[in-house]
């Protein structure tokens, strides 16, 4: 398999890092860099551009169970290695926590997964202006009810990641997204409603414009005239955003790090039925057509498919190397950190199990 340029510099410099660790020390370098463009439009114009770029890396050091942390703003190795003795001696000072460590090889091979989009960082500029200039267009001249926008907007972000520790773990991986996002302004009898319109992708080639703008000139133009039902208990039917909001407030739960805080309802319910059995749940970040997929976790372990809920049932939570410990179970290699924090736990790619039967059958029902 060919070594791509920046696996090569990335995962070089991560592990001469890791490579000084001392004697009865562990050492953790994540190094990472990433690249961003938006777009916004607004009255025909280009209101305004950002393009922004950004690398770093931070370094994690535990010494007698006691962990210490700092990073740095840059890749110069010089800085890296300044970051390398802060951390150490922020570790001195840490609490000695039996849980505190490394995380080690697990045995649980990568799902391979190609989630760079190979041809969005060639695209121009221009183009990507283009987009949110003809998206204002697009939703503006969908229905005679839509007056303007309060924003039509591109943008995009690329980056790639390397993780190396004195334990074993030597890895790179690397991602890009990009969407549309639109907020349409519907008024009828003196009354406005506004919604927004999405359309997401990795290659801009995956972007609609129609798609972004059509959702928001029905999610907007179908609240005019809305109004509040009187309190009662009813069933209710979620559409599939709404449905995203409520579950990633629950997946928020089913974490070992919310759990370890006293945070969760369903702490100490494992092997309880905790909903109804039609539902099950996972977080299932070895999906390729999530946004959220990924071959690594933020300490170098292999993304895995988590069940957490099945038939109703809990199966369990989401767990970091820490959290795991702590709970006596393992990482399920979900933990999530950015260059200048440490790891902490997060769902990656919450999902549903889907069930049967069409909208107009189940609101039938």
């Amino acid at each position: 398999m060919a070594v791509e340029p920046g696996e090569r510099d990335l995962l070089d410099l991560a592990a001469r890092i890791a490579a000084r660790a001392r004697r009865g020390e562990q050492v953790e370098a994540f190094v990472a860099r990433s690249t961003s463009t938006t777009v916004r439009a607004y009255g025909g114009e280009v209101e305004s551009l950002t393009q922004a770029s950004s690398s770093g890396a931070g370094v994690r050091v535990v010494v007698d169970h006691r962990s210490g942390f700092a990073y740095a703003g840059t890749l110069e190795e010089e800085a890296v290695q300044e970051a390398l003795e802060e951390a150490r001696d922020n570790a001195r000072f840490g609490e000695p926590d039996e849980s505190n460590g490394l995380a080690e090889p697990d045995g649980v091979e990568p799902v391979p997964l190609d989630l760079w989009p190979k041809g969005l960082p060639d695209v121009p500029t221009a183009d990507k202006v283009a987009l949110a200039l003809d998206l204002e267009r697009a939703t503006t001249g969908r229905d005679p009810r839509v007056k303007g926008v309060r924003v039509a907007m591109y943008s995009d972000g690329l980056g790639e990641a390397a993780v190396a520790t004195s334990t074993g773990i030597r890895v790179w991986d690397r991602s890009g997204t990009s969407y549309l996002m639109v907020q349409a302004l519907a008024t009828q009898d003196g009354e406005t409603q506004i919604a927004g319109g999405l359309s997401v992708g990795r290659e801009l080639t995956d972007l609609s414009i129609d798609e972004a703008a059509a959702d928001a000139v029905l999610r907007s133009t179908r609240l005019l005239g809305s109004t509040n039902p009187p309190t009662q208990r009813v069933t209710l039917g979620l559409e599939p955003r709404l449905t995203a909001t409520v579950l990633g407030l629950v997946g928020g739960m089913l974490n070992g790090e919310a759990v370890l805080k006293g945070r969760s309802p369903f702490a100490s319910r494992v092997g309880e039925a905790i909903a109804s059995p039609l539902l099950t749940f996972v977080d299932d970040p070895t999906d390729p057509r999530s946004l959220g997929a990924d071959t690594y976790d933020g300490e170098g372990l292999a993304r895995r498919r988590n069940e957490l809920v099945s038939g109703g049932v809990l199966q369990g939570f989401l767990q970091n190397t820490y959290t795991g410990r702590r709970s006596g179970t393992a990482s399920t290699g979900s933990a999530a950190r950015g260059v200048s924090s440490t790891p902490g736990v997060s769902a990656a790619a919450l999902a549903v199990a889907p069930g049967t039967g069409t909208h107009d059958e189940l609101v039938a029902q």
